[in-house]
């Protein structure tokens, strides 16, 4: 990636000046309890090191999708303190995004100090399809860290957006690299350049639509593309095959006939499933062969023939890439497909294989199982821009940078 990077920042010299960080830190919560710090822990490098050389660090970041208006229930509130908790110093928290909280809060820091925005997506203009919206708003931003300032783009998941916080702002200080977005582009690089081979893929989640522009990019490049998850009954469907009351996108079988036409010998779908009398954690079960999904029950899980068949699969791979769970791993009687699928990649990186896994559900599904992350080469921080980068397009966010 030909652009700057933290360490020529750092090399430049920060010490009493003004940086901006885009964060990833759009961390699940059950309340105001967060309950997969993973985004977190990975953006905290960054910071530390900018606040370690002295430079007034402020970080801009949103959490889910409020409306374009301040919302309590997505304040950053908590997680400006599980930041300063990773830290071991204080994260001040401004009362709004760039109003005049922010603006004194800004202005008082000193050499070191850290200073989190409130919700970046509490001001409409962040994801604006007007320009000049954006641009007003990045005007905004910069304000808070001078005009010697410096902006970090350090949040992978959002640099398939062209926002105000991750594009516009690029455009009007120098420009860095961030330590996370460096490492994410360059491990997705391996994976588009010239992958070990043989590569699998292994694709989970719930809709075909929302992985098919990466099916068809994939497919061709790949030996063994595997497809699990609620994905794999609309794949099933298309095979003529009754799937009672799973996920399925009707709209989508005839796709699913083609792809399943064009790469018969990469695609793998399920040959046994885990169903249910009904969505919940305390359903009744069974295992029944994909051909037999009985009326009425739902496929959550794939069986262990699939994942036995799976794992075979993966066992010989020299490159993996996993995005999305084979089934919904929240409930424990659905979990073991993905579990099992899981370790048969960390198995496969035990023995050599360049293994990532894309981000999303699939991250948070390696902790929430505790799995070892360190099974894993890589764990990306951002699904829908790993997913894109995969697909060939341009990330905004990256381009900018290059720029």
């Amino acid at each position: 990636m030909a652009v700057q990077t933290l360490k020529d920042l750092l090399d430049a010299g920060v010490e009493g000046r003004g940086v901006l960080v885009r964060s990833d830190l759009n961390v699940p919560l059950d309340g105001d309890t967060i309950t997969d710090p993973g985004r977190i822990l990975a953006s905290a490098p960054t910071i530390e090191a900018l606040a370690d050389a002295g430079a007034k660090v402020v970080v801009t970041a949103h959490l889910g999708r409020p409306q374009g208006e301040p919302d309590p229930k997505f304040s950053l509130a908590p997680v400006a303190a599980k930041l300063g908790e990773v830290l071991g110093r204080n994260v001040q928290l401004a009362g709004d995004v760039v109003g005049q909280d922010a603006l004194a809060r800004s202005e008082g820091l000193t050499d070191g100090d850290v200073l989190l925005l409130e919700n970046v997506r509490f001001d409409p203009r962040e994801t604006s399809k007007d320009e000049s919206q954006r641009q007003a708003l990045a005007r905004d931003l910069v304000e808070l860290v001078g005009d010697d300032g410096a902006f970090v783009s350090d949040g992978f998941g959002v640099v398939h957006r062209a926002q105000a916080s991750v594009y516009d702002v690029a455009k009007l200080l120098p420009h860095y690299a961030g330590g996370l977005v460096a490492a994410e582009v360059d491990v997705l690089a391996k994976l588009t350049a010239d992958p070990e081979r043989p590569y699998a893929v292994v694709l989970g989640g719930s809709k075909v639509s929302d992985k098919l522009a990466v099916i068809e990019a994939l497919a061709p490049k790949v030996d063994t593309l595997v497809i699990g998850g609620g994905m794999c009954f609309t794949f099933l469907a298309a095979q003529g095959l009754p799937v009672g009351t799973s996920l399925l996108e009707e709209s989508m079988i005839d796709t699913c006939k083609s792809l399943l036409d064009r790469f018969a010998d990469v695609i793998h779908i399920p040959q046994d499933v885990v169903v249910a009398d009904r969505f919940a954690a305390d359903a009744d079960t069974r295992t029944v062969p994909a051909t037999d999904i009985p009326d009425g029950w739902m496929g959550l899980d794939i069986g262990p023939e699939s994942v036995a068949r799976f794992a075979s699969l993966l066992s010989s791979a020299r490159t993996v890439f996993w995005n999305g769970p084979m089934g919904v791993f929240e409930f424990a009687k659905f979990a073991a497909g993905t579990r099992g699928v899981a370790e048969a990649i960390v198995e496969a990186t035990g023995k050599g294989a360049f293994s990532v896994v894309g981000g999303g559900d699939s991250a948070a599904a390696v902790r929430l199982l505790g799995l070892p992350e360190d099974g894993f080469s890589h764990i990306s921080t951002g699904g829908g821009a790993s997913l894109e980068y995969l697909e060939g397009k341009e990330l905004p966010g990256i381009a900018v940078l290059e720029a």
